[in-house]
């Protein structure tokens, strides 16, 4: 498998596979997996050549990380890259008070409490370090200071200077310590991010659904910001939540939610030129943002060995600079979108 090497700081930097893993469906994200299932899952990744992987104690309250626990112990450590995120603090509660209720099934019975301080950044990633069972964690995000999580534009602002007055010197530290490697945030909205890079010091973005093939509001300002200060860009969310996969059928989620009918449009008329050019829907998304500078590592879900099995053929298939050419001259990708020249 491709891989791309990060390197910012004088610290030997990262080498990330083209193909990353996004562990949320482990977490037993809109429907439960057994154990042995996701142990599967997550050799399946490894066999395929996969090296990075993403995690969170949001996903499934613990259990992705935990799951990981049993996977990782025998990996040789230099081998891989490990991720996961802080500012939630996970908290025991009987299960009627669990979190995400009807998101997240037969998890353990935690609430989360919001918490981008210092204090609470390294409450957070002590207990990571525990659920995993690792002795090193290469990069740290903090998760979700957004307005889709916090809901309004002052809330977003509001948790961003907790987290600039606080909890960021605690990211600091750890990287001068080489407790962790590299520092950023994990984020759905690329305009946070950017108040982020204009106002710290920051190695890495996480951006969710931001930049795909149906989206590239992030190349006006954000993705250069990021190649002129040499951030790298791990791309989640590239199927838009399932749309850019399923194609715009009845019932597209586009969003985390059902998408509307101008998406459903548009994304049948990038279907459409897909077709022309015998290109599947699904390749051409997972494809199109790793051709950007910025991107080190694109990661879709895996909750099965079968889909993990597809992400690395969807990703191998050969693709005709023709189609993107095709795209762009109907409008349907920005012009300075980088694409494949031959």
């Amino acid at each position: 498998m491709k891989t791309k090497h990060w390197q910012r700081l004088d610290n030997g930097g990262l080498t990330f596979t083209e193909l990353g893993f996004g562990s949320a469906p482990l977490g037993n994200l809109y429907r439960a997996i057994g154990d042995d299932d996701a142990q599967a899952t997550l050799n399946a990744a490894w066999d395929s050549g996969v090296r990075y992987f993403d995690t969170a104690p949001l996903y499934g309250l613990g259990l992705a990380e935990t799951r990981f626990n049993r996977f990782l112990r025998d990996k040789p450590r230099d081998e891989y890259v490990l991720s996961t995120k802080v500012g939630r603090v996970l908290q025991v509660c009987s299960p009627g008070k669990r979190a995400d209720i009807g998101k997240f099934f037969d998890v353990p019975s935690r609430r989360y409490q919001f918490d981008y301080s210092y204090d609470g950044i390294m409450r957070s990633l002590e207990a990571s370090f525990e659920r995993l069972g690792v002795d090193r964690i290469d990069i740290l995000y903090a998760h979700d200071l957004d307005i889709f999580n916090h809901g309004t534009k002052e809330a977003s602002d509001a948790r961003i200077e907790e987290f600039m007055r606080s909890g960021y010197y605690a990211l600091l530290s750890l990287r001068d310590q080489g407790v962790v490697k590299a520092i950023g945030a994990g984020l759905n909205e690329w305009e946070v991010c950017q108040t982020l890079a204009e106002r710290g010091d920051f190695d890495l973005f996480l951006l969710a659904g931001r930049y795909t093939l149906l989206e590239q509001e992030s190349l006006e300002t954000f993705l250069p910001l990021c190649q002129s200060r040499g951030i790298g860009i791990v791309i989640g969310g590239p199927y838009n939540s399932g749309i850019l996969a399923t194609g715009p059928k009845a019932g597209a989620y586009y969003n985390y939610a059902s998408a509307p009918q101008a998406v459903l449009d548009r994304v049948a008329r990038i279907e459409a030129v897909c077709r022309n050019h015998g290109v599947r829907l699904i390749e051409a998304a997972l494809q199109f943002p790793l051709q950007h500078g910025a991107a080190v590592s694109v990661i879709p879900g895996g909750q099965s060995v079968e889909e993990v099995r597809s992400n690395k053929a969807v990703l191998e298939t050969p693709i005709s600079p023709g189609l993107w050419a095709e795209l762009k001259a109907q409008g349907l990708i920005r012009e300075d979108a980088p694409t494949p020249a031959r």
